[in-house]
């Protein structure tokens, strides 16, 4: 199987000591199965940091989120509570509850793949986090949203996975 990653270097070895915090799924290298999205990401990362936009594209075995090694995490394609409550989890600054399940600070998760919570989602969130929306209204609100494909590498034994084969 095919992934991308869109951003504006070519990454010769991936380093999760460089991965931002506070993403949907935590800290973690993140891979969509889709190759347009991946170069609309190479292009907004090279718009906001410089550089021209590059798609690094790895290979993994079909059933990578599969192995019994590996502690994975799967939310399917359509937003569903759960997954906003662990996206909003993950990028609360201020969350603290690292154990939970429902975070992935401590990459307790090696792998997870789900929706990519996008800007009018993200407003969403902070709607409801500004007691403005219920939580009804936040999920309510969500099915009514485009959504995307993402897939984050947490540890090494994740990232060991990944094969290289160039980029676009």
């Amino acid at each position: 199987m095919r992934l991308y990653h869109g951003t504006n270097v070519d990454i010769e070895k991936i380093e999760l000591s460089k991965c931002r915090p506070y993403k949907d799924f935590g800290t973690g290298f993140y891979l969509t199965e889709i190759e347009e999205q991946a170069a609309k990401m190479a292009n907004r990362v090279a718009r906001i940091y410089g550089g021209d936009p590059v798609v690094n594209v790895y290979e993994v075995k079909d059933d990578y989120l599969n192995s019994p090694e590996l502690n994975v995490l799967q939310f399917g394609s359509v937003p569903t509570p759960e997954w906003a409550q662990f996206v909003m989890n993950n990028r609360n600054k201020h969350f603290t509850d690292y154990e939970s399940p429902k975070c992935n600070f401590d990459c307790k998760y090696d792998i997870v793949s789900g929706p990519i919570a996008n800007d009018d989602m993200a407003l969403l969130f902070r709607q409801y986090q500004n007691n403005l929306i219920t939580f009804d209204t936040l999920t309510e609100g969500l099915t009514f949203r485009e959504v995307s494909n993402q897939i984050s590498f947490h540890t090494d034994r994740a990232i060991a996975l990944l094969e290289k084969v160039g980029v676009l």
